[in-house]
């Protein structure tokens, strides 16, 4: 329930083709995909900064 079958894949693909063009749609994947690493790369580096928060919370309270 609720997920993309092949065939609404396939047919967002045909109405994306149509819609930018074959040569403007490659360069649309490559900077959706670089937003997202960077964005994953961003979301990251917060959990890290949580994650060193914490430890040394926790080592300040031992100590």
């Amino acid at each position: 329930m609720g997920g993309l079958s092949v065939g609404s894949v396939v047919l967002i693909a045909l109405v994306a083709l149509l819609i930018f063009g074959p040569k403007k749609l490659p360069e649309l994947g490559k900077a959706a995909g670089s937003t997202l690493r960077e964005f994953k790369n961003a979301t990251k580096g917060l959990a890290d900064d949580d994650d060193d928060t914490k430890s040394t919370n926790v080592q300040k309270e031992k100590a």
